[in-house]
């Protein structure tokens, strides 16, 4: 599949929260949403700035957690289909709200402390924050519209044969909900790609996350739609590696080990399965 590397069955409610409330300029104003509209399918998506003070401070007290240090809390990829009202979206808000509030999945290392410090320095945050997963390890697959049909298990995969063929692309973007740099000591990062074909579409939202002497996490969401079956399949394959046996594994090549560990397209298939999931759902015919 040409889009290298993307919840629960939506987030906690299940429903597509659209753009924070924000104060800078509104898509009607800066960049309009994207969309494309393909046998009965409307393809959405929305690029605009990183959110403000004041929108990042609402999101902070909604999900209780401090939000990372760019977050592109306006930005979305939506599939709807039309005639059903059935629609699968991706914003960063929901994302973020998957992220472990508990502290039991925190990343136990010296870099922790780093990283409030940091924290509290570029942020005015007035309360302490509750102890949460800093890394920002979502398993976000998707917000569901409310009421819609929900996904089920599948044994039917993803034609990837179908996806090599050199079919037209009608229509291709790529979206960033959040990024933050972990203190100087890696990267966590969660986009979207979406490529629709005359038959198909394919999303991949993709989180990694690179802890600097410590691990490797690549959480990729795969969502096909077959447009004349009007079939949808959701594919969520997790993987992750302790980065010091990633690195000694990376040193064997002639390649930068550096630049090989900063692009998480070549190192990708290097990582164990950790977990996974296939599911599908029928629109109907």
């Amino acid at each position: 599949m040409a889009l290298n590397g993307a919840s629960n069955n939506a987030t906690s409610n299940g429903a597509f929260r659209p753009a924070m409330d924000t104060t800078f300029p509104a898509s009607s104003q800066a960049h309009p949403p994207r969309s494309h509209v393909t046998k009965g399918f409307k393809i959405s998506t929305q690029k605009l700035p990183i959110l403000k003070a004041r929108p990042i401070e609402d999101m902070t007290s909604k999900l209780g957690i401090a939000p990372p240090e760019m977050i592109f809390g306006d930005n979305y990829v939506m599939i709807e289909h039309q005639a059903s009202g059935w629609s699968i979206a991706f914003n960063a808000f929901d994302a973020l709200d998957r992220v472990d509030k508990t502290g039991e999945k925190r990343l136990k290392v010296a870099y922790s402390k780093e990283w409030h410090k940091s924290r509290e320095d570029s942020h005015d945050i007035k309360e302490v924050i509750k102890p949460f997963d800093w890394s920002y390890t979502t398993d976000y697959k998707g917000s569901l519209a409310p009421g819609a049909a929900n996904f089920s298990p599948t044994s039917t995969r993803i034609p990837v044969e179908l996806l090599k063929r050199p079919d037209p692309i009608n229509f291709f973007d790529e979206v960033m909900l959040y990024e933050d740099e972990l203190a100087d000591n890696g990267i966590a990062m969660l986009s979207c790609k979406i490529r629709v074909m005359p038959a198909r579409l394919l999303l991949l939202q993709r989180f990694f996350m690179r802890l600097d002497n410590v691990l490797v996490r690549i959480k990729d969401t795969r969502i096909y739609v077959d447009f004349d079956q009007k079939e949808v399949i959701r594919e969520y394959i997790a993987k992750e590696e302790d980065y010091e046996m990633l690195r000694e594994r990376l040193a064997n090549g002639r390649e930068d080990v550096s630049a090989k560990l900063r692009d998480p397209n070549l190192i990708v298939d290097m990582l164990p399965v950790i977990e996974t999931s296939l599911e599908k759902v029928s629109l109907g015919g």
